[in-house]
């Protein structure tokens, strides 16, 4: 494909996405007031039950799966592009949960405010959902066959770890030669994609010490709230390292009354880095400590959630290639590397290229002003839909 056919297919790809913007809208709506929230089985089903039928007629479409996750909902799998099941396959991930809890529409309705649409998990992410089916009937009524197949994923338990959600991806990835992994997360502010993410984990701290009177015989008590001082002290210095490691603690628990030096105490500790290198020092940091007070004992549970998504020179290549499409709609496309990770860090790990924050832009994920840009909507259905067919 020359670089003026691209350029003139997707300016054709933004046409049709602006004749085809009050439909997306629409959809949108039907989305974000159908409550999803992460771990609502019937919220999660009723989603996937509208983006499936609206898949099913898409021409392009050759197989829709519902995938059942108990306690989490529903997956949806969609393959598009009859007859490339023997060739490279384009994975777009998604989700269908959102953070936002029953009820939330009732006190945040639905909300147009000029060229800004407010709703609960509208940015993060129903509207991302309905643009890549958007982007499925595009490409089919407009006639254009990628080279690579394509198979879009939407998770169901995404904001609360893909505890679920990954197994499903690794097993789709693993059974097909994917080219590249294309995120429909929320873009960076500005509209940019997002070449690289750290990687997180998430780890419990014990301390089990010995109780004694804090008058009469504190020089018996062993105590575990001042140990696990020590040790957040000593973690938080990781933060100075230079790197990309950050470190917080963000729940301490511990102790009785304060006239008893406490026996027990822990903290929930959240990780973050962008390299393989600093998680093995972080691993280290985290799981070989040894206590200050040799009287205590110390236990750490948790583990690491998500690798990082690193900025390697074929993400980078992928990124050219977005840059090159959005400026055919005269869209100068940035980009960032983040500290939040996404279910794009899962297939980064497989070592699949992957181009993160395809989706509309707006502001406000996961709080009450969460709202989608409109203007963004053909811009973006232009960029993922000439992603996909430059491939």
């Amino acid at each position: 494909m020359t670089s003026e056919t691209s350029s003139s297919l997707t300016q054709r790809f933004q046409q049709r996405f602006l004749e085809k913007q009050a439909e997306i809208v629409s959809f949108t709506r039907a989305l974000v007031e159908t409550e999803s929230p992460s771990g609502d089985e019937s919220g999660s089903r009723a989603v996937i039950e509208l983006l499936a039928n609206a898949a099913a007629e898409a021409r392009c479409v050759t197989a829709i799966q519902r995938v059942d996750a108990p306690g989490f909902g529903q997956h949806l799998v969609i393959r598009a592009f009859g007859g490339q099941n023997d060739l490279k396959t384009v994975m777009i991930v998604g989700h269908t949960d959102t953070v936002h809890p029953r009820g939330s529409i009732a006190e945040r309705p639905w909300r147009v405010d000029g060229n800004r649409i407010y709703g609960p998990g509208i940015f993060d992410m129903k509207a991302n959902c309905a643009l890549a089916i958007g982007v499925l009937h595009a490409c089919g009524d407009l006639g254009v066959v990628p080279r690579c197949g394509v198979t879009l994923v939407l998770t169901c338990d995404e904001e609360i770890g893909s505890f679920s959600g990954w197994p499903l991806l690794e097993n789709l990835a693993r059974g097909s030669t994917v080219r590249c992994g294309l995120v429909l997360e929320p873009p960076v502010s500005g509209g940019g994609v997002k070449t690289g993410r750290k990687g997180t984990g998430m780890f419990t701290m014990k301390v089990q010490g010995r109780a004694a009177h804090a008058g009469l015989d504190p020089e018996k008590g062993a105590s575990a709230i001042l140990e696990l001082a020590r040790q957040i002290e000593r973690l938080s210095a990781l933060n100075d390292m230079g790197g990309g490691i950050t470190v917080n603690v963000g729940v301490i628990q511990g102790g009785t009354r304060s006239n008893v030096v406490p026996a027990e105490a822990q903290a929930e500790i959240d990780v973050r880095f962008s390299t393989a290198e600093e998680l093995k020092d972080l691993e280290q940091a985290v799981f070989r400590t040894k206590p200050f007070d040799e009287r205590v004992r110390l236990t750490v549970t948790g583990g690491i959630n998500r690798p990082p998504l690193e900025r390697t020179p074929q993400v980078v290549e992928l990124y050219q290639l977005a840059r090159n499409i959005a400026s055919s709609t005269g869209f100068d496309l940035p980009e960032a590397q983040v500290g939040g990770a996404s279910d794009g860090n899962f297939l980064a790990a497989m070592g699949i290229p992957v181009l993160d924050g395809l989706g509309i832009d707006g502001d406000g994920a996961h709080a009450a002003h969460e709202h989608i840009i409109v203007d963004d909507i053909p811009r973006r259905g232009a960029l993922l839909a000439g992603l996909i067919a430059s491939l």
